[in-house]
């Protein structure tokens, strides 16, 4: 089986991290016994130069992963019409959410082609329930929706754990305020601190917003003893800090998915999110606490839910499904029932 993965974001030499769950995929399917193919381009030109490149070798793939609906759209229903060759869309974008608002800002010949290519695609899975309700929310139509997870990488399910419950509270994120809601974040440990000293909030990752929040913890006023800056750390080094830390802490505005939740359930870690993404899905009591979005822009309040998750025991791993033998495995299956079955 041969499958054409086309997407905008893509790890390279530029920037590692971006479309890492791109890869992660990727990875996952070729471990399947399937012949993928990456296309990873920003504009036209380079996509078509790229598609090029692949017919000149002689490669032609049975079906397509078109992963977020932009110019890669427009080759994948070329392919549809010219060749029969069938795709299926993994959406990752939260520009479908009503908190971004990204797809309802695009013009309306760029929403005329991304219902076309939904509508002619053979499935559209979404990473959650709640992005498939947004883009369903946006007028988009498929004639099949479904679910794919992000891949969590197996070194998350070690059976590591610490002896005795540090108290350390992990955030991990790409410093977007917009999203994030990093001010919350730092203002509830602000209040915490007010009271403790025995506590340690570990921000782990850079962005855009990375300055303003270091800046804003100052502000603040929190000991430099209890907070710590790492920037930017591999997975393996987010797994460490995850088996090291006390529980993990969410305080984004929206999410489409939230790997990173995942992981932390992988590795056991008690979890302090808003409903975001596949919050709800991961959270239940025995394995951490949703707090509202209301709630989390309350100083004091979120500060009594950061000691309230501290005092949380670990957990054994879950999130099985997210390992990458059963994202590869399910991604394959969707692929077989669109070449044989017509899903």
């Amino acid at each position: 089986m041969r499958i054409l993965f086309l997407t905008p974001w893509y790890p390279s030499e530029r920037d590692e991290m971006s479309g890492l769950f791109v890869q992660k995929h990727a990875e996952a399917v070729r471990a399947q016994g399937v012949d993928v193919r990456v296309i990873h381009s920003q504009g036209w030109c380079d996509l078509w130069r790229q598609w090029q490149t692949l017919q000149r070798e002689g490669w032609m793939p049975d079906a397509v992963q078109l992963n977020v609906i932009q110019k890669q759209g427009l080759l994948a229903l070329r392919l549809k019409k010219h060749y029969g060759i069938p795709y299926i869309i993994v959406e990752h974008w939260s520009g479908y959410l009503p908190e971004n608002g990204g797809y309802k800002a695009q013009s309306p010949l760029k929403k005329h082609f991304a219902e076309r290519i939904c509508h002619e695609a053979d499935i559209i899975l979404t990473v959650s329930p709640m992005l498939e309700r947004a883009m369903q929310a946006c007028g988009l139509k498929a004639m099949h929706w479904g679910r794919i997870n992000n891949v969590v990488d197996d070194f998350f399910y070690s059976q590591y754990r610490n002896t005795e419950i540090p108290k350390i509270l992990l955030h991990v994120s790409c410093f977007d305020e917009r999203a994030k809601n990093i001010s919350a974040l730092l203002r509830g440990f602000a209040a915490l601190c007010e009271r403790r000293s025995d506590v340690r909030l570990i921000m782990v990752g850079t962005g855009v917003d990375w300055q303003a929040s270091y800046d804003l913890a100052r502000d603040l006023h929190i000991p430099d003893e209890q907070i710590v800056w790492t920037g930017e750390q591999t997975p393996e080094q987010v797994c460490k800090w995850l088996q090291q830390s006390g529980a993990f802490v969410l305080t984004s505005r929206y999410e489409t998915a939230g790997i990173v939740l995942s992981e932390a359930a992988a590795t056991g870690t008690p979890i302090l999110s808003t409903p975001v993404g596949i919050a709800e899905e991961i959270i239940i009591p025995e394995t951490g606490i949703i707090v509202s979005q209301e709630n989390v822009n309350r100083p004091k309040r979120l500060s009594e839910y950061m000691e309230a998750i501290l005092a949380m025991s670990k957990y054994s791993s879950r999130a099985q499904e997210y390992r990458a033998g059963s994202v590869g495995r399910q991604l394959k299956e969707i692929y077989d029932s669109c070449l044989h079955y017509n899903i």
